[in-house]
């Protein structure tokens, strides 16, 4: 293994009118780039326009972009929203619009909704199992009740600190041993 630095993807789990992920994503890159352990990068999937799966040719640009850029990463930190008890149609086709790029990596979740988001982690801890993808234990769950003001402006509260660098600690590890395998 070299001396570089891992690269850790924060994946914006939503792409509709309004999201308040990129608010989520931004707090969590602003916290992990204090830690100078890797370099981080928000990744959004709406950027990449993916059709959905089965869909077009399997060559458009935004699906080699996409498979690209997980496959230049070590592990990922997913920003994910609850929408019905799950994940997001969006972040399932992305998950889905990619195979090999996700294998023997490591990730986290940072989760939000109602009920901070958990069922929709169970839902995606699954799928990354399927993936070949190592998600972590720890999980911070934010409320929609709490730590959003008017469920639209994130303002977390403080404690949620200890569980995101816990949760960078684990995703930075594992994600280390991982590379090894790769």
């Amino acid at each position: 293994m070299t001396n570089s630095k891992l690269k850790i993807g924060i994946i914006l789990g939503s792409t509709r009118q309004g999201r308040v992920s990129p608010q989520v994503g931004q707090w969590v890159k602003g916290i992990a780039d204090k830690r100078e352990d890797a370099e981080y990068e928000i990744v959004d999937i709406a950027d990449f326009k993916l059709p959905f799966l089965g869909e077009g040719t399997g060559q458009e640009p935004g699906l080699q972009a996409w498979n690209e850029k997980l496959a230049s990463l070590d592990g990922f930190v997913f920003i994910v929203q609850e929408y019905n008890h799950s994940i997001t149609g969006a972040l399932k086709n992305a998950l889905d619009s990619a195979r090999e790029a996700w294998n023997n990596k490591a990730a986290g979740i940072v989760s939000y909704g109602s009920t901070g988001g958990a069922r929709a982690a169970e839902h995606l801890r699954g799928i990354l199992g399927e993936l070949k993808v190592a998600d972590v234990r720890t999980h911070p769950t934010l409320s929609l009740f709490t730590d959003f003001e008017n469920y639209s402006v994130f303002k977390p509260a403080e404690l949620h600190l200890t569980n995101m660098n816990a949760m960078l600690d684990e995703v930075i590890a594992w994600s280390g041993a991982l590379k090894t395998i790769r």
